[in-house]
């Protein structure tokens, strides 16, 4: 063994070391670039482009961006900006037209004077899509010429020249990402759709285009926003019912720095609120949510203190003031310093003060202006707080009774032998009998199974001191072990995949619906981490002879029952409908929705929270309309469905 560690040291120089010219890095590691090779990076590229275009708009200098994916899947973005400058850049003797797209940390981004604030990959956004794309074509019209630019996987194919002339200036980037690099290169237009209203929201006056040219997909909206981030607020609380008129805004500057806030209460017990730095989302907060949630806290309780509603000790906590808030947080600053590599989270500390004293003066001003609405959210935080207390009560009585501090667990439960978290799975089942053939059916040492009866408690409706003794709920809450809410601990949870096993009906599709509500408001992480799965049962039987198959769709039943008459097209295939899981012995329900093997599961993701907290309360909330409107529209998704 020695010898063999000798040897491959010895072999170990500098011949093994291996630098990457140019854009080579991009293309060897792109997940390093536009977070990975999946639908999300695919799309990534689209937003780096519109990013610089948007940047333009920042600057002043931009009214109209339009994006539009041709037949081929090839995107098209223009805007009426300055056009990107195309004479020679000093340092490399090029163009800087060429030196954008072909050299990683180029732009205008890095105190030369060209933007104060910015978004994209720090210069690296056109460089990066040019490596990562088939082709690329850029168009610039500047002072009077039209200047033309190609590339392939980012080596130049054609130098720049002058191709015409123009009244207009302006950048036009066609595409096609490169099929070598990417798993799928199909764009879904709802996904590209969600991302550029977002950034018509918050830049308020922009026009933003999105155009599908593709055949048989066409379509065509075009965002603009005069409000700005009210405009985003009123749009998430669509289908909340909001208890003040107004949409409260505030915003302000100090230096190169600005900050606006747009915030709404509605009826509803969940806090959503949306940050963004130079027009990134910001999904793990930072310094400017940090501002914002403890100046709130403090002029919530300032107001209480005030008119004698809260006295003594008495005070509303962050939780409470922020329960049904809807709210926005767009911050533009220079050398905005992003905490992690996919720029999850802000770490400029004076954003945090910038923002704590806007809204500590600005929102003061409006309570004092607005005294019916001060009264109505500090009522909403005092109910809030009251019914926090009333659940930290429920909390310790269900653990008394339940002896949970012990480490009980529900009668319900099936637990498996294994007790690493990450080797465990849980199956939650719908019925007493469907779960008895999963426990004779399951892989003990790693398959724990919880059974679920009847129809569980609509968190939509419910706070959380509803949930703490739920008969259906609080089983759940102790298998899994990590809590709910704010006490929330993703260690302590139990297993890492989390599978609900429901039938392919009606009634199985609400306890899936019922389900994933109670864990998206509850324990989001789950979800965001990818932790929870859909099982997914077959739905026909087909039996000739002794040979049985099963099929989880109408085309795959047509094709196994074609297959199974080959060579004799007279042969009797009988073909049944499992009625539900409950039906299956214990060996069908191992070999066809169980065995690691031979299953099909489906992750449950979370690629747009905003449009999963609205489809949330119009499907599980009070509003019928909303709901009967999105279950017309999206109907012709639904496939294999009993009714």
């Amino acid at each position: 063994m020695s010898d063999q560690i000798e040897k491959v040291s010895q072999e170990y120089d500098a011949s093994q070391i291996q630098v990457l010219e140019g854009l080579e890095a991009v293309r060897k590691r792109p997940g390093m670039y536009i977070g990975s090779t999946s639908s999300s990076g695919l799309h990534h590229l689209v937003y780096e482009i519109v990013d610089n275009s948007i940047d333009e708009a920042l600057a002043g200098f931009c009214t109209g961006v339009s994006v539009t994916v041709e037949e081929g899947d090839i995107v098209k973005v223009s805007d009426n900006g300055r056009g990107i400058p195309v004479d020679i850049q000093e340092q490399t003797g090029k163009s800087a037209l060429e030196v954008v797209f072909t050299v990683l940390h180029a732009g205008g981004k890095f105190g030369g004077g060209g933007y104060k604030v910015s978004g994209g990959l720090h210069g690296v956004g056109a460089s990066v899509v040019n490596a990562l794309s088939e082709w690329l074509e850029v168009q610039v019209h500047k002072d009077g010429k039209i200047y033309q630019m190609r590339f392939s996987r980012g080596d130049i194919t054609e130098e720049i020249r002058v191709v015409g002339e123009t009244d207009r200036t302006g950048t036009t980037v066609r595409f096609k990402p490169d099929p070598e690099m990417f798993d799928d290169t199909v764009f879904d237009y709802d996904i590209l759709h969600t991302r550029l209203r977002e950034q018509a929201f918050l830049n308020g006056g922009l026009s933003i285009a999105l155009i599908d040219q593709r055949p048989g997909k066409e379509r065509a909206d075009v965002m603009c926003y005069e409000g700005g981030i009210r405009e985003f607020v009123t749009y998430l609380n669509k289908h909340k019912t909001p208890i003040h008129s107004d949409v409260i805004y505030i915003s302000g500057t100090k230096g190169d720095a600005m900050a606006e806030i747009a915030l709404q209460y509605n009826d509803g017990y969940n806090e959503n609120l949306v940050s963004f730095a130079n027009d990134i989302h910001t999904p793990e907060g930072g310094m400017h949510e940090t501002g914002f949630k403890t100046a709130l806290t403090r002029v919530i309780n300032a107001y209480g203190v005030k008119t004698n509603a809260l006295k003594g000790d008495d005070k509303v906590s962050g939780d409470d003031v922020r329960e049904g808030i809807s709210a926005v947080i767009s911050v533009k600053l220079p050398e905005a310093q992003f905490e992690g590599q996919t720029k999850q989270k802000l770490g400029n500390a004076y954003i945090r003060t910038l923002v704590d004293n806007l809204v500590n003066e600005q929102l003061t001003e409006y309570f004092e202006e607005h005294p019916q609405a001060a009264k109505t959210i500090l009522e909403k935080a005092m109910m809030a707080n009251r019914a926090r207390e009333a659940a930290r009560k429920a909390r310790e009585s269900v653990r008394r009774k339940t002896g949970l501090e012990g480490g009980q667990m529900p009668d319900k439960l099936q637990d498996c032998n294994e007790r690493d978290p990450s080797l465990c799975e849980i199956y939650i089942v719908e019925g007493d009998s469907a779960a008895g053939s999963a426990i004779q059916g399951r892989d003990s040492r790693f398959q724990a199974i919880l059974a679920m009866w009847g129809k569980m408690l609509n968190v939509e409706k419910a706070r959380a001191d509803k949930i703490y003794g739920n008969d259906k709920l609080y089983p759940l809450i102790v298998a899994l072990g990590a809590g709910i809410g704010d006490e929330f601990n993703i260690d302590k949870l139990r297993y890492h995949k989390i599978i609900i096993m429901a039938d392919a009906d009606v009634d199985g599709a609400h306890i899936r619906t019922l389900l994933l509500t109670f864990f998206f408001r509850y324990m989001r992480p789950l979800i965001e981490k990818g932790y929870v799965y859909s099982a997914v049962p077959p739905l026909f039987k087909l039996t000739r002879g002794k040979t049985q198959r099963v099929a989880y769709s109408e085309p795959e039943r047509d094709k196994i029952s074609a297959e199974l008459r080959e060579g004799n097209p007279n042969a009797k295939v009988d073909i049944s409908r499992f009625k539900g899981l409950g039906e299956m012995d214990p060996h069908e329900l191992w070999e066809t929705t169980m065995d690691p093997e031979t299953r099909t599961l489906r992750r449950i993701t979370l690629n747009d929270a905003i449009q999963a907290d609205q489809v949330f309360t119009v499907l599980m909330g009070e509003e019928v309309e909303p709901r009967r409107d999105w279950i017309e529209q999206n109907a012709k998704y639904v496939v294999n469905l009993d009714i």
